[in-house]
């Protein structure tokens, strides 16, 4: 439990930089936490651009409520989650300014989560704006996992997100390489579009943890499409999932 806050332990996703994968990590993280164990909840911040429901598969549901605040929805693969994609029409553009979307933040985070919810993984929009800051300020999570693709353009803007963490005394838990690295399904050339260790080379100039690497792969997007994310079987790609969790699992036990 953090000292500033009751309630669950809140670790924030963030990136300086959309299309980096990041909903796909939080994802996948709070499933395979939640497959060792850990009562875990997660909250879709990116309030312009929610995809946790595609992800999860609940698309079109509605939460219920309780005293003016939505209880979040349960999933088979045993993590409760709220969206704002789950409390407005599907597809519906939000045109809100700042504090409306910073004011939504809080209203899926001080939802009715499950009495036992031990850890609360956030799904930040990208950038350093009003629902990075809100976070932060009046929910101080206990640490932060940046995501980042190694070309260089995006692991400029995951600094940027890393030093407002830290200006916020918010630690960095560790990195995380997405994007990293291309197999051919028909010759099994591995490539590398985006480049290749930048963000294991960025995490030791910063003398920072690196988490680990998730790659380019069919199936990672077509089950993020499906509402089957690939944390919950054991396919290919299952297991560098599993690897980051683990790492991330380890971090909770021990400020537990």
């Amino acid at each position: 439990m953090t000292a500033e806050r009751k309630g669950p332990m809140i670790i924030a996703v963030g990136s300086g930089k959309g299309g980096v994968g990041k909903s796909t990590l939080t994802a996948n993280l709070a499933i395979a936490l939640a497959k060792k164990g850990v009562k875990v909840g997660l909250v879709d911040a990116d309030i312009y651009g929610p995809s946790q429901p595609v992800i999860f598969g609940t698309q079109g549901q509605r939460p219920d409520a309780r005293d003016n605040k939505p209880i979040p929805l349960e999933s088979k693969y045993g993590v409760d989650h709220l969206s704002m994609g789950h409390l407005v029409a599907p597809g519906k553009a939000l045109a809100w300014r700042g504090p409306m979307a910073a004011g939504a933040l809080g209203q899926l985070i001080e939802a009715h989560w499950a009495e036992d919810t031990q850890v609360l993984l956030i799904d930040l929009p990208p950038g350093t704006g009003d629902v990075q800051l809100t976070m932060v300020q009046k929910f101080k999570p206990a640490g932060a996992v940046l995501v980042s693709t190694p070309q260089d353009l995006a692991l400029i803007d995951a600094a940027r997100a890393g030093q407002l963490f830290d200006t916020a005394g918010v630690p960095v838990i560790g990195l995380v390489e997405n994007m990293s690295g291309y197999a051919c399904p028909h010759c099994g050339e591995t490539s590398d579009p985006f480049g290749s260790g930048g963000v294991e080379a960025a995490a030791g100039r910063l003398e920072l943890p690196f988490l680990g690497r998730i790659p380019l792969a069919m199936d990672i997007r077509q089950g993020s499409d499906a509402g089957e994310p690939p944390a919950a079987g054991d396919g290919a790609h299952a297991g560098a999932f599993h690897a980051i969790a683990e790492k991330l699992a380890t971090w909770i036990s021990e400020r537990s």
